[in-house]
């Protein structure tokens, strides 16, 4: 095998063990929505639960509900998502959670 082969092989490899990352949104009991990213949505959510490396904004708000979420890929891009889910007027976010609005149309402007 020529290095050469090896390097591509190895480069192939570390993109396959690369995580995928996922957006979420949380409801509270209030009924706002707190957006976040994770490569784990069910341990971050339960961390959130808990209180335990939860996020501040959501201690004392519960029972907190998984609302949605979508993998969508590396790191950046799932910032990039959670960054813009942030800006929407919560009408969209609902439409987000109900699925009558796709988060694809966010990642266009990427």
């Amino acid at each position: 095998m020529s290095e050469q082969q090896s390097d591509l092989e190895s480069s192939e490899s570390s993109l396959n063990t690369e995580k995928l990352w996922y957006v979420y949104l949380i409801r509270t009991r209030s009924n706002s929505l707190y957006c976040g990213v994770t490569v784990d949505v069910e341990r971050r959510f339960k961390q959130h639960q808990t209180g335990k490396q939860g996020a501040k904004s959501l201690k004392g708000k519960g029972p907190l509900t998984l609302a949605w979420s979508e993998c969508i890929g590396n790191k950046r891009q799932a910032m990039q998502i959670e960054y813009r889910i942030k800006r929407l007027v919560k009408a969209k976010k609902e439409a987000l959670i109900q699925g009558k609005w796709q988060v694809t149309s966010l990642l266009d402007s990427i």
